[in-house]
């Protein structure tokens, strides 16, 4: 064996790399719970269970415990502008008293967070693609 068949297979052993997706891509396939390597793979099995990885490109998942801890920051980020929006809105755009939009709103508090969830992590997930290119490169 010479050095162009080493060469040439630790060549074949590598797999091309294809272009890097858009921000707006990843961003588009996080709000539809898509892959963001490749935009076809679904993020969950479920309403609660993740994938372990993409069943198109098979993209690791379900990463390391913790990770998706900054999915939260999404979360409560989505949670408190909406809530904001809707408290400033009703209360100046509708002149509704507080008294009168309390108990609705703390009720979104409780309630959009649990629904935006899968969201958040998809977020997250393409947010870490963004600035840390080596997820996309992974096997």
């Amino acid at each position: 064996m010479n050095d162009t068949d080493v060469t040439k297979s630790n060549h074949e052993e590598v797999p091309e790399k294809g272009p890097r997706p858009l921000p707006e891509v990843l961003l588009w396939r996080a709000l539809r719970l898509r892959c963001p390597r490749c935009g076809e793979g679904r993020l969950y099995l479920n309403y609660i269970k993740m994938n372990d990885c993409c069943s198109n490109c098979n993209l690791k998942l379900k990463r390391e415990p913790g990770y998706y801890l900054g999915a939260t920051y999404f979360n409560y980020g989505a949670t408190v502008l909406s809530m904001s929006a809707m408290f400033l809105f009703f209360r100046l755009g509708m002149n509704i008293s507080v008294d009168t939009i309390l108990w609705p709103l703390f009720s979104f508090c409780l309630v959009f967070p649990l629904l935006f969830f899968r969201h958040a992590r998809a977020l997250w997930l393409a947010f870490d693609c963004q600035f840390d290119r080596s997820v996309l490169d992974e096997k």
